[in-house]
């Protein structure tokens, strides 16, 4: 029995949490935190089998197996090595934060010393398995172009700093424009599959990425296309927004709780 540990029971987290609680085999929910009191209140009412115990990341890290990251970027650089040097394995939701080149070389190096396994879902994209296999032979360029609804972006820090006044968007407009290095500092609760695609593919200065707020659409809609000499494909994405927060897709949540069903499972299909 696999013992997991959730840190950040926000929308995604609670969505592991009640996952792991109902459907998924040969795992148990061992224990939960959030620094919000309420989001852990609402995470431990949402369960229907499990009883987990709420500990603080450096408790956790020594009572479970894995642990699976759902809080934030700023959130990765205390509980990722944290989980490592305890000798557990980290499931990361907040891929962005490894932007940051030391942090990442870091968490490499730490699970390569404890024998751990870091595992990064796919996200709310698809085609990350071509986007692996092409660079076997080698990539010349990769894209991605969000579009959002304008509520989606409220709060990005790209949005504050540049004092958009999303209210005001009528029409399709193109907000930012950039590598995915920039991007998911500028919109860190937006564009995490940028930082998915960039580290499955070119890097965080090749991969460019597009942020367009669009009145019109319901949807988050993510179109990428990969050029190599592989030759060349294109996928577009229409995700149905979480109920519970907009910013992100409910595809992201299904990624990570697709992702702990592979770990579990004897069975490994893709690339």
């Amino acid at each position: 029995m696999i013992r997991i540990g959730v840190v950040g029971c926000g929308a995604i987290g609670t969505e592991i949490c009640k996952a792991v609680d109902t459907s998924i085999p040969g795992m148990k929910l061992y224990a939960i935190y959030d620094k919000h009191e309420d989001s852990v209140k609402q995470a431990l009412a949402s369960l229907v089998n499990s009883h987990p115990r709420v500990l603080d990341v450096p408790e956790m890290v020594l009572e479970v197996d894995l642990v699976v990251e759902c809080a934030s970027q700023k959130a990765v650089p205390e509980v990722v090595p944290t989980a490592l040097k305890a000798k557990c394995d980290v499931l990361v939701a907040s891929i962005g934060a490894f932007v940051d080149s030391e942090l990442f070389d870091e968490v490499l190096s730490i699970a390569k010393e404890n024998g751990c396994n870091i595992y990064l879902p796919s996200g709310a994209i698809c085609g990350i398995d071509g986007l692996r296999s092409a660079s076997i032979a080698g990539i010349d360029s990769v894209s991605i172009t969000t579009e959002k609804a304008p509520k989606g972006l409220e709060g990005a820090p790209y949005i504050l700093e540049n004092d958009i006044d999303l209210d005001s968007i009528t029409d399709k407009t193109l907000i930012f424009e950039g590598t995915a290095a920039e991007a998911v500092k500028a919109f860190p609760a937006n564009v995490n599959v940028a930082a998915t695609l960039s580290i499955a593919g070119i890097g965080f200065e090749k991969t460019q990425v597009r942020v367009i707020a669009n009145p019109e659409i319901t949807r988050n809609i993510h179109e990428i296309t990969v050029k190599g000499d592989f030759g060349s494909f294109t996928n577009r994405i229409e995700n149905v927004p979480s109920p519970i927060n907009p910013k992100t897709s409910y595809l992201a949540p299904l990624s990570l709780i697709a992702t702990l069903k592979k770990i579990s499972n004897p069975l490994q299909l893709g690339t």
